[in-house]
């Protein structure tokens, strides 16, 4: 019964995509939804967005291995949000009304030139990618709990469900669709967790079934008991302020008005919802304390510790998180490579219906090569921590700063990106940290944070230095 309601629900949610699709004819209504979205789509489609794999699957697998500190997952997104929608978010939508901007590629030409347009571009498709995987690789564990379906088929499975309605009509598509995933993301949930803990014989149990290792059982409890709490702030937090999907939804709101209430209600009811998948993630200790997996943990407690027709109403929702996500990353995909690449690049002359074809392809072919890195990587959290470190130390200092200054240049803004990218990789992969100070702070910091750090002072040495070439000329 689960698997079917799960095939009725994307089959219908695919159906009102490619109906609303139908509107769709120019890359106006496909980019930015003819920038007639009110409040409330705003927010649909802002939460939609942010709550994917890694709140869902990603964060019940951080509270089973973790204990509440998973919070922060979403916590730290739902701050990020905050700043987008009373800071950055009416500005930037400000410039893109009075330019006519598509894209967050558009805003970087605008205030920077084209070279800064293709090297974010280039970046975003990377690290775009590793959050589609993040999505594909939660909706193949749900179909691997519930009907033994194996993790490629699954990743499959949920690619084809994904593009096809995204394709179809873009972020309008998104839009409406999102609004009906929000329903069942907020209301599965919800019910099924009070459920779960009933089942498991009472919050006793789980407090009983939380694990002794360090840091104790009374760290399992506190959110800022885990270790990895400061490292989700840093990774998180500049990604949800400057990611170009959330940007471009930012874009296709009405006035400044649906970009404040609308995205400050999502931060809001973000962080009202950041406790929920972690405690379901520790309520599944109480069900199976030895999970080989912890990400398959939410899957497994809406199988086991429920009945069948809540579980199937919260796997249902847990689909619907993983679609919007995945649609919003698609939006990335599409929009980048059509109008960053493909329209400023390859074919200046291209007219709007070519840009709208290839905007759709991308989309298509950004689905199959998910798949393809989604079947390659480990886990959820895996992915989509590639992307967001990727995001912030790419693009939170340039943005920023552009909005910020009219004095920054070009010069500036591609050392910023180069220094925090080449700083992140540094700090991931080389092993320099640990031979220089093993057991101290050094090592503790994230590389997520180094990466900030070190594109923050590389841009302050390349806007000192052409200021004192300005003063000396």
């Amino acid at each position: 019964m689960t698997l079917a309601v799960l095939i009725v629900y994307s089959v219908l949610i695919v159906a009102l995509g490619l109906w609303v699709g139908r509107r769709v004819r120019t890359t106006d209504s496909f980019f930015v939804a003819g920038r007639g979205l009110g409040p409330i789509l705003v927010f649909s489609t802002m939460f939609a967005a942010n709550i994917g794999a890694g709140s869902t699957v990603g964060a019940a697998g951080l509270g089973y291995d973790a204990g509440l500190s998973g919070t922060w997952w979403v916590g730290s997104a739902g701050i990020g949000t905050l700043l987008l929608a009373f800071w950055v978010g009416p500005r930037i939508w400000r410039v893109a009304r009075d330019y006519d901007l598509h894209t967050a590629g558009d805003f970087l030409e605008h205030r920077y030139g084209k070279e800064v347009r293709a090297t974010i571009a280039i970046l975003l498709w990377l690290g775009s990618l590793a959050i589609l995987a993040g999505q594909l690789i939660a909706l193949a564990w749900v179909l691997d709990v519930v009907a033994g379906v194996p993790k490629a088929a699954g990743c499959l499975i949920g690619a084809v469900v994904m593009t096809a309605y995204f394709a179809a009509g873009g972020l309008l598509s998104s839009a409406w669709v999102n609004l009906v995933q929000v329903v069942l993301m907020v209301v599965g949930p919800l019910v099924a967790l009070p459920w779960a803990v009933a089942e498991a014989g009472g919050w006793a149990a789980v407090v009983a079934a939380a694990p002794a290792s360090s840091p104790g059982t009374a760290g399992y409890f506190d959110p800022w008991g885990g270790s990895a709490t400061w490292t989700l702030l840093a990774l998180l937090v500049p990604a949800f302020i400057v990611s170009p999907g959330l940007l471009q939804k930012v874009y296709g709101a009405r006035d400044e008005r649906a970009v404040r209430i609308g995205v400050g209600w999502c931060g809001f009811a973000l962080l009202a919802f950041a406790p929920l998948f972690p405690v379901l993630g520790m309520v599944a200790r109480a069900f199976d304390p030895n999970l080989a997996n912890g990400e398959l943990a939410l899957p497994m407690v809406l199988t086991a510790g429920v009945p069948l027709w809540l579980g199937s109403l919260g796997l249902a929702a847990v689909v619907s998180a993983q679609l919007s996500s995945a649609d919003a990353v698609l939006f990335m995909l599409s929009t980048s490579l059509s109008k960053d690449l493909y329209k400023r690049f390859v074919r200046p002359n291209a007219d709007d219906l070519q840009v709208l074809r290839v905007a759709r392809a991308a989309a298509l072919g950004g689905g199959m090569l998910g798949v393809a890195l989604a079947i390659a990587l480990p886990s959820v959290i895996a992915s989509l921590s590639i992307f967001y470190s990727l995001l912030g130390v790419s693009l939170f200092v340039p943005v920023v700063a552009g909005l910020e200054s009219r004095r920054i240049g070009t010069p500036e803004a591609l050392a910023a990106i180069a220094g925090g990218v080449l700083v992140l990789v540094a700090a991931t992969f080389a092993p320099w940290r640990d031979w220089l100070e093993p057991s101290g702070w050094i090592a503790a910091v994230s590389p997520t944070t180094w990466g900030l750090v070190g594109s923050a002072l590389v841009f302050g040495l390349a806007f000192a230095v052409r200021s004192g070439r300005s003063r000396r000329a």
